[in-house]
């Protein structure tokens, strides 16, 4: 999953690099060329993965990108301040290929070619994702991550269906339902008094690393969307008898 790539040539060179792998699926957010599937160099970059390259998504944010996406690796080099932990990628793909014994797909999510991922959409992901290169010049070309990324997925996801679920009978959460949830958390705290809207300064980022962390199921975030619904259901109770005076 490319995030505002910049240049054609890099979609086209990520097609390849995908295709070399086996991988077929490409995810494009927010590109700068919008006619990048056309364009002459992302073409001839594609070489002949020109396919992946005609088939891939376009979607407007990466929110939406990640609808029907259960575990989300974001590509960078360094740990956020209030993004998720930070994995070698090598462990990264152990985790991915686990996970594909739920349903539900796994995305790695490649920021921009000058500035990487921003840190909202790192903290949209389940897991920071770092490439262990030489710590004097650890820079590298947007195909060439998503190269090493194909390569070593490759290697680890072999006979990942046969993996046991590590929940049992209760699935993994969506990344759609865990955004759901931060909204319906969010409102809550602030029904509560507990968040200030207008300063709200980092405590909805602190409480997306705890969650994060915990890996929640499906019926875990379901009991949380409870909890917020029935502290804005009691506020707003309390209000109207207020109101009622």
């Amino acid at each position: 999953m490319l995030v505002a790539p910049s240049h054609p040539g890099n979609i086209g060179a990520a097609a390849r690099a995908l295709k070399t792998m086996g991988w077929h699926r490409l995810a494009v957010v927010a590109p700068k060329v919008v006619e990048f599937r056309t364009h002459e160099a992302a073409i001839a970059f594609a070489s002949n993965a020109q396919d992946v390259l005609r088939a891939s998504a376009v979607h407007a944010s990466l929110a939406d990108a990640l609808q029907g996406v259960r575990q989300a690796f974001a590509m960078t080099g360094y740990a956020r301040e209030f993004g998720p932990q930070l994995v070698e990628l090598r462990s990264a793909v152990v985790q991915a290929r686990d996970a594909l014994a739920e349903p539900g797909d796994i995305a790695f999510v490649f920021g921009t070619e000058r500035d990487g991922l921003r840190n909202e959409d790192v903290e949209r992901c389940q897991a920071c994702c770092a490439i262990p290169a030489d710590a004097d010049y650890g820079s590298l070309n947007l195909a060439q991550a998503l190269q090493v990324v194909a390569y070593e997925c490759r290697l680890a996801i072999g006979d990942a269906g046969k993996v046991a679920s590590q929940f049992g009978d209760d699935p993994p959460a969506t990344v759609e339902s865990i955004e759901a949830m931060h909204r319906h958390l969010e409102q809550a705290l602030v029904s509560l008094g507990y968040l200030d809207p207008a300063q709200p300064k980092r405590l909805m980022s602190r409480l997306r690393r705890l969650i994060t962390r915990a890996q929640p199921s499906a019926k875990e975030i379901d009991i949380l969307r409870g909890i917020a619904a029935a502290i804005i259901e009691r506020r707003s109770e309390r209000v109207g008898r207020k109101d009622a005076r």
